[in-house]
């Protein structure tokens, strides 16, 4: 009976404030598919960062026959120095941090070169000019330094870089447009919590008689107060329900579909992504219910 009582008086509300509702879901969805796209891209960024930082290597360039730096003042480097190089790399202390070593001659730098130079402008440049290198693929991406730091001193070494730099700047891109579709959906969550707080005040206040009826014949204030509670959540969570359904649809049909056909170098989110960001949607949803019930209805629900 008491449970009929309170569903009743959720579909009454409703009825009542079907505008406003129908606003606190539309917020709701607009706010919840920006919390969940900047979940979705920080999630792509760990993953591209996952795929391409394990690929990209450190590229250790030897001293050339000519070079500003001033660790080459002696010239270009020997093969006694490059045979060190190899065994600080492949025997010594960096061992257990290097997976594989790949050493490129000047006469494989410059072949690489010139297959690259279709207009032939560096076409006067020989093989002795070119720079000698080892590219080292790590075990650990994130070892970058230590293993710098052990190399750029050696005798020979020009100049160590490593690959990441490449992505440096996409994923600086990639985190800022997380950053504003995180701000976005903090500036929608706040509205949809004052709309909220909105619809259960009216709702409370268009039905203040009735409550003080319930106080009289001694209804407990957690009766009186759950049907209002209610309204917001069942509000809330439709919302969220329309941003889940959004952004499994976007993924689905945007990325799995047209995205991953076009692009195919490129390792994705997908909709399994989607269903383990949902739950937390639907969390903040009835959270942000929980919450504007909490600061209107002790209020609006006294006697």
């Amino acid at each position: 009976m008491r449970l009929r009582f309170i569903f009743g008086e959720v579909f009454n509300g409703l009825r009542r404030n079907t505008t406003m509702a129908l606003s606190v879901v539309l917020v709701t969805f607009v706010s919840l598919m920006f919390v969940g796209a900047a979940a979705l891209t920080q999630m792509q960024i760990d993953q591209l960062k996952d795929d391409w930082y394990g690929k990209v290597e450190i590229a250790i360039f030897l001293c050339p026959e000519s070079s500003r730096n001033e660790r080459c003042a002696e010239g270009a480097v020997t093969a006694a120095q490059e045979e060190d190089i190899r065994a600080v790399l492949e025997d010594g202390a960096l061992s257990d941090l290097v997976q594989k070593v790949y050493y490129e001659s000047r006469e494989e730098a410059y072949g690489k070169f010139v297959a690259n130079d279709d207009e032939g402008i560096w076409s006067y440049l020989t093989p002795e000019q070119m720079q000698p290198s080892f590219r080292v693929k790590l075990s650990d991406p994130e070892q970058y330094q230590v293993v710098a730091d052990a190399t750029e001193g050696l005798p020979g070494v020009d100049v160590v870089r490593d690959q990441r730099e490449i992505f440096s700047e996409l994923f600086r891109f990639l985190n800022a447009a997380t950053v504003i579709a995180a701000a976005l959906a903090a500036v929608m969550l706040i509205a949809a919590m004052l709309l909220i707080t909105t619809t259960i005040r009216l709702s409370a206040l268009s039905r203040r008689r009735e409550t003080q009826i319930m106080r009289m014949v001694g209804s407990s204030r957690s009766l009186i107060q759950m049907p209002f509670m209610l309204e917001g959540a069942v509000a809330a969570t439709a919302g969220a329900v329309l941003a889940i359904g959004g952004l499994f649809f976007g993924v689905r049909y945007l990325i799995e579909d047209w995205l991953k056909s076009s692009v195919t170098w490129v390792q994705y989110i997908g909709t399994s992504d989607v269903l383990n960001v949902a739950p937390w949607l639907l969390v903040i949803a009835v959270g942000l219910a929980a919450v504007a019930s909490i600061v209107t209805l002790g209020r609006y629900t006294r006697a």
